[in-house]
């Protein structure tokens, strides 16, 4: 998530449209950022740095191993596409609560609960002794990284407004190094205590189980520092029907403001009549099909290929890895750009070169394919920066991020499930790559329309 940034990035906050903030804006980030005393600030950042190393080892640890899972627990091939399905319909479904709840408990709170969630979850997995607890317990913690998913962009826009960029590169940095570091020392760990692939996955929960650690004291601090709850009601209900005339805000619900003050009355216009936001939703669900496919099944397909499971690993933090540079580096590019299509497109490009060389030289070319992928991958911080650049108002990202994500996670499900079954029906890789390839262009295409220059609140407003 990020905007337009101009003169000092880390200090002047410019709309994507190049308009700079109204006044009433400029007063609400100026509230939103001095809130809170430095040091829970402080906290913060490191709670949200350590909320998104957690983000993604739940996926990307099980990959390098799906082959010893399946073996342990008697799991079909079909089962096994389910299971890497999982993480995209548990995003889909729990991140859509994610705005409610934070409405009604607070975005630091929720995100408390979310570490909370993954630590039982990954702690509770490798103790299944079937196919259905072991799925039990993975819901249990990709639902706690469903809500941390979604309420990312609103924590960093709620208490660093002047800071969007960095924090936003900051977290997205995180994200890639939890997601790499998972794929790369999972398999080393369970070969060091044994080729024990259960203790190699609940090392996991450790992370996680710090970042929880941290964020307690972070919501309590957050808490000890906000206005009073009836204060905080007034502000922001006086801040909604302020905007509302020039923004058309976007409720975090999806529902627009009518600017009436009348408390409680919102515009019939929601977030769905948004051809942007529609488009956003439909990239953000190609991206997350080929990541998710790309961290449940590449390391398997360099196993059957003759690369060896802690290679076919490391192959796998490699492509991940690349997000870490990568993920500081694309929004900052995105922001300057009116147009971010053309990103899009040569992120596809890069992705189908990729899907080309597994399909003729899986091994020998295996490094090369990495890179491609990674370089591909990284369409996950474009879309994050989108979101951030396609709303005006805070609670337009908090709306705008529940709908993409949670559409485009629904979008997202069949894909791995369908790579699994056509695995096991052809006994090959090459139908279940010309079907990534053909979601690739599809992935190209919605990327174009997403990077147009265009608001929600406007589109909205227009069609009002």
């Amino acid at each position: 998530m990020m905007v337009v940034m101009a003169h000092d990035p880390a200090t002047v906050d410019h709309r994507a449209d190049g308009r700079t903030p109204t006044s009433v804006e400029t007063r609400s980030a100026a509230r939103a950022g001095t809130r809170t005393s430095p040091w829970p600030r402080r906290l913060l950042v490191v709670g949200i740095v350590l909320a998104a190393l957690n983000l993604r080892p739940a996926i990307t640890g099980l990959g390098p191993l799906l082959e010893e899972v399946r073996d342990g627990l008697g799991m079909s091939g079909t089962v096994a596409g389910l299971l890497t399905s999982a993480p995209a319909l548990c995003f889909a479904v729990f991140g859509s609560a994610a705005p409610r709840l934070a409405r009604r408990f607070g975005p630091a709170a929720v995100v408390l609960a979310g570490m909370a969630a993954v630590t039982a979850g990954l702690a509770l997995r490798p103790l299944a002794g079937g196919t259905g607890t072991f799925l039990a317990a993975s819901v249990v913690a990709l639902a706690g990284i469903a809500v941390s998913n979604v309420l990312m962009p609103v924590v960093v826009k709620r208490w660093f407004p002047d800071r969007i960029g960095p924090m936003t590169g900051l977290y997205s940095m995180a994200l890639s190094l939890g997601t790499a570091a998972a794929a790369a020392l999972t398999v080393p760990a369970a070969r060091a205590m044994g080729d024990d692939w259960r203790l190699g996955l609940g090392l996991s929960a450790l992370p996680a189980a710090l970042a929880a650690v941290v964020w307690l004291p972070v919501v309590r601090g957050l808490r000890a520092a906000e206005p009073a709850p009836s204060a905080a009601s007034t502000t922001a209900a006086t801040d909604r029907a302020a905007e509302a005339p020039s923004t058309g805000g976007v409720a975090a619900d999806g529902s627009a403001a009518d600017g009436s003050g009348t408390a409680g009355r919102t515009s019939s216009l929601r977030i769905t009549r948004s051809p942007t936001a529609w488009a956003l939703g439909v990239f953000f669900g190609f991206q997350a099909t080929a990541a998710y496919i790309t961290m449940g099944w590449l390391p398997q397909i360099f196993r059957d290929a003759g690369v060896p499971a802690s290679t076919a690993g490391l192959l796998l933090a490699v492509t991940m890895g690349l997000g870490i540079p990568l993920s500081f580096a694309l929004p900052r590019i995105a922001a300057r750009l009116r147009h971010q299509g053309p990103l899009a497109a040569g992120l596809a490009v890069c992705g189908l070169g990729g899907y080309a060389g597994l399909w003729f030289a899986p091994a020998e070319g295996a490094w090369a394919w990495t890179l491609l992928l990674g370089i591909s991958n990284c369409a996950f911080p474009l879309v994050l920066t989108l979101i951030g650049m396609r709303a005006r108002t805070g609670s337009g990202v908090a709306g705008l991020s529940a709908f993409a994500q949670g559409t485009g996670y629904l979008i997202s499900i069949p894909g791995p499930l369908l790579v699994g079954t056509l695995h096991q029906h052809t006994g090959g890789w090459h139908a279940p790559l010309a079907l990534m390839a053909v979601l690739m262009v599809a992935q190209l295409c919605a990327g174009l329309v997403a990077g147009r220059d265009r608001c929600v609140e406007d589109e909205l407003r227009m069609r009002h």
